[in-house]
């Protein structure tokens, strides 16, 4: 029989010790598996170690996590096939005549490239490397280009078809098409709190985002004809989102549709080929078993935790704090952000979504004024998504500062952008904090299309 730990001391042990090794560089999939192997052996005996494939096996088999791949792969094959330059191209001669209008074209690109694409990389990536040079060619404020372009490349997180939103999903035991349709309006309104952030800023001191000079824009058929070009893969973006909003199609099937709709706009462009598919199948399968052996991983040494009664520890912990719900809610919001500054969003997810879901569960919907336990579950869901975005911009290791950092011109220094990302932090917080004012922004939609 294995060793007896108390479990305050059990969780400083493990918590501390996965972040010791996170510090040393090492790969979060690897950390939190080998860390809850080691831990079952020592609490346990060797049949203790069955945690492992009884925890892995019903992610293996689960229906829902197959969406994964095949949105990734849909996403991989627009990008390869030019489509994302052709957008970016399009709004910019749309919105150029405007102060601050390419900045506000960023973002509208990459609002729409958030309902094509799942994943925040290869939206900053893209967009720093098409976007921004556009922009300091045009003198633009480097501070605004920037933060316009990490900004917008978050919403990939929170705009269906998110990812993060499929796995929340499943490891929440909720409906994806609920998560993806209620993250829709706070989606579109962080969106646009960022497009007015600028144009305000922009209008106020005109040389922050300078309009393109008038010999450059370009005339109004001209403009429908450039929205024309958009077409294809527009309506790939609505014809997936619809079937799924409508319930026509479970989430895996909209994605099934997609990545066939990916093709044939591929083919569309004239940029159908075997390199195409096959740089398409490369990042689709490295990207996926980051995704799946992060959550193998997480999976167990969160299992371990909680079986070892450490659910029950946090949620005497909260209780003893002598906080009220709202004070239970803030104090997770808390949490999260500062977990966001260290870990990655899966990690976050993994190691936090199973023990925060059941305390909030616990508090029950009237605590926070909402209607059912559904309309909680999902209200929480999409407050998660939300506070995640924030992980990707908050110094000192948002993802997204880094993405940029690998595309943006070498003069531009580290500290210009984490500098340019607080305006833009602070909006995410702002909108967080209306989504907890104002669960209707979250409930709304979802109780429209299921009634």
């Amino acid at each position: 029989m294995g060793i007896e730990i108390e479990i305050g001391w059990l969780t400083l042990i493990m918590f501390g010790s996965l972040l010791a090794l996170l510090m040393a560089g090492l790969p979060l999939a690897f950390v939190t598996g080998g860390l809850a192997c080691v831990f079952l052996f020592v609490l346990g005996d060797a049949r203790a170690l069955n945690i492992v494939p009884s925890r892995i096996f019903p992610l293996m088999t689960n229906y829902q996590l197959s969406a994964i791949p095949l949105f990734i792969f849909m996403a991989a094959m627009l990008e390869r096939a030019g489509i994302i330059n052709d957008m970016f191209d399009v709004i910019y001669k749309v919105l150029g005549g405007v102060k601050g209008g390419l900045a506000a074209a960023t973002i509208i690109a990459s609002t729409i490239l958030a309902a094509m694409v799942g994943v925040i990389g290869a939206a900053v990536v893209t967009m720093g490397i098409i976007a921004l040079p556009a922009m300091l060619k045009r003198a633009y404020d480097p501070k605004i280009a920037m933060g316009s372009i990490m900004a917008g490349g978050t919403l990939g997180i929170l705009i269906p078809p998110s990812i993060l939103a499929i796995i929340y999903a499943v490891v929440a035991e909720q409906s994806v098409g609920e998560l993806f349709i209620g993250a829709v309006i706070p989606g579109l309104l962080l969106s646009g709190m960022y497009i007015c952030y600028v144009l305000m800023r922009c209008t106020i001191n005109p040389a922050l985002g300078p309009a393109i000079p008038v010999a450059e824009r370009v005339s109004n058929a001209e403009k429908l004809r450039l929205v024309g070009k958009m077409a294809a893969p527009i309506t790939l973006v609505v014809v997936v989102l619809g079937i799924i909003f409508s319930g026509v199609a479970t989430p895996v099937e909209a994605a099934g549709i997609g990545t066939f709709g990916a093709f044939i706009v591929a083919a569309i462009h004239r940029k159908l080929d075997w390199p195409t598919v096959r740089e398409a199948c490369t990042t689709t399968l490295k990207a996926s078993a980051m995704v799946i052996w992060i959550m193998f991983g997480a999976t167990i040494f969160v299992g371990l935790y909680v079986l070892e009664g450490g659910q029950q520890f946090v949620q005497d912990a909260l209780a003893a704090t002598g906080l009220g719900p709202w004070g239970i809610l803030i104090l997770m919001q808390v949490l999260l952000v500062v977990l966001g500054m260290f870990l990655d969003w899966v990690g976050i997810l993994l190691l936090c979504v199973p023990i925060f879901v059941p305390i909030i569960k616990a508090l029950g919907a009237a605590a926070f004024g909402l209607d059912s336990p559904d309309d909680l579950v999902l209200w929480f869901g999409v407050l998660y998504l939300v506070n995640m975005q924030m992980s990707f911009l908050s110094p000192p290791f948002g993802y997204a500062l880094f993405y940029l950092r690998g595309v943006a011109p070498a003069e531009i220094p580290m500290t210009d952008i984490f500098k340019s990302a607080l305006p833009f932090l602070a909006l995410q917080i702002t909108g967080l904090v209306l989504c907890m004012l104002f669960p209707q922004i979250i409930t709304w939609l979802p109780r429209l299309v299921y009634g």
